[in-house]
């Protein structure tokens, strides 16, 4: 995968996070932020999703049409898994949080950044499930993906930024200002 590394001459802090990683929703914003935070560190930025639809060769909804939800995780979780990089924001797809093993493997890489956003922005925000390549059976709704998500999403968060009324450079600016101390900038 990707290794981001600075130059030798670039001090670099011990006991800092390398990676900044997002997770939440589809459709918080986890992409949208992720370039703007990236650009405002001077990261590298990194979309998981586009990562496993170039190794696929894919749109994430076809890969989940053609191979099934099951076995979608599992290309996900070897994505997550194998990540190499420093220095990067990393947007993680939503369903990322199924898997205890890509959890713990992005903790080892950074920092885990929880965009959490109000069921009722993201309902006005998710209009194309469709397409979009939601990890969802097809009995359930956003709804229910938003009721069984939120409480993983707390649990691997070592940091919860709420964007309920904020814009994606204000989610961007909070993060930096929050995790500015836990970085390796």
């Amino acid at each position: 995968m990707l290794n981001n590394t600075r130059s030798p001459d670039t001090h670099v802090r011990t006991g800092c996070a390398l990676n900044i990683i997002l997770i939440g929703m589809p459709g918080a914003g986890k992409s949208t932020v992720g370039v703007l935070l990236a650009k405002r560190l001077g990261y590298q930025f990194i979309d998981t999703d586009l990562l496993l639809q170039t190794r696929q060769n894919s749109r994430l909804q076809q890969i989940i049409a053609e191979n099934g939800l099951v076995a979608f995780k599992r290309l996900e979780e070897d994505i997550l898994c194998t990540l190499q990089a420093t220095h990067s924001v990393i947007a993680t797809g939503g369903s990322a949080v199924y898997s205890e093993r890509a959890m713990s493997r992005l903790k080892q890489l950074g920092l885990l950044v929880f965009i959490d956003i109000p069921l009722t922005v993201l309902l006005e925000r998710v209009n194309d499930m469709d397409s979009r390549g939601l990890v969802i059976g097809p009995d359930e709704t956003y709804e229910d993906l938003y009721r069984e998500r939120q409480p993983l999403y707390r649990m691997h968060a070592e940091v919860t930024i709420k964007g309920g009324g904020l814009t994606v450079e204000g989610i961007a600016a909070i993060i930096e200002e929050t995790v500015s101390r836990q970085v390796c900038l």
